[in-house]
């Protein structure tokens, strides 16, 4: 019992982590390109992360994790927020939120081909109602809509579900905070590299919100938030604590709204309402 509260209790903080992520990332591409957000962000948490694993004395991983931990570096450190970044130079972070309600059915899909599982018929038809929701939102006569930002959501929340299952699966061995530690510390060369040639030509012209919101991405989305969300997973399960992703959405709107005064339109709620309770259903049956 005491460990399912922790597991979800921890899983709460995670999710109220990320949800401020979009609307940081929104404010951070008006000051960086997404590349260089995408490098500076990883690279700084890399830094941390490794102050972490020195300073607990831990071990290095062994050789049949490495892949695994590139799986999640992939997936966590580089392609989500490379693509998020890209989707949110062109829609509203308000927009992007919408399409945060299929992590959670990303999750479970990537989690039912590792682990093998046969969820029951009904899974696949509350899993293709909720993407055809996503697809009649996206491709709806939106204001705030772009096709190249919406293809760039969906691929982001593709990848992003392939580096939870993965790391959730990793942190029952490594732990959760290491596992995202080490895949930094996998990605850092290469996010350093990116970095170096990324560098903006005037840093006079970077205004204080985008400094506030590569902060807020570096510390808190990139390693923070997966110190609570793995560690989440690994005590209350990755079925149960993972339904707290369907909060995600919500949160996020309210932060759009409230920081950056972005519309929320009625479409946002109701495709963010409909995407929600066919991933509740979805998750069900899975």
């Amino acid at each position: 019992m005491k460990a399912s509260t922790a597991g979800w209790t921890n899983g709460l903080l995670g999710v109220l982590i990320f949800s401020g992520s979009l609307p940081a990332t929104r404010v951070a591409v008006a000051g960086f390109s997404p590349l260089f957000l995408t490098a500076a962000r990883a690279a700084i948490a890399a830094a941390l992360g490794a102050v972490l694993l020195a300073a607990l004395r831990q071990s290095l991983p062994a050789r049949r994790d490495l892949a695994s931990l590139a799986i999640v570096a992939f997936g966590v450190v580089a392609g989500f927020p490379l693509l998020t970044a890209l989707a949110l130079t062109q829609v509203t972070a308000a927009h992007s939120i919408v399409f945060i309600a299929l992590l959670p059915l990303a999750t479970a899909g990537f989690g039912v081909l590792r682990g093998g599982e046969r969820p029951a018929p009904a899974f696949w038809l509350f899993s293709m109602l909720g993407s055809a929701v996503v697809a009649g939102f996206a491709l709806a006569n939106d204001a705030t809509a772009n096709l190249g930002g919406d293809l760039a959501m969906l691929a982001a929340i593709v990848v992003c579900g392939l580096g939870y299952a993965e790391g959730a699966a990793l942190s029952r061995r490594l732990g959760g905070w290491q596992v995202i530690s080490w895949a930094l510390l996998l990605a850092a060369p290469a996010m350093l590299a990116l970095a170096a040639v990324t560098w903006p030509a005037d840093w006079s012209r970077v205004a204080l919100p985008a400094w506030l919101g590569l902060g807020y991405v570096s510390v808190f989305s990139m390693l923070v938030g997966f110190v609570f969300w793995y560690r989440g997973l690994a005590l209350g399960g990755i079925a149960g604590v993972g339904q707290l992703q369907l909060l995600q959405p919500f949160f996020g709107l309210v932060l759009a709204g409230w920081l950056l005064g972005e519309p929320i339109a009625a479409s946002m709620i109701a495709a963010t309402g409909a995407v929600v309770l066919c991933v509740t259903l979805a998750r069900r049956y899975a």
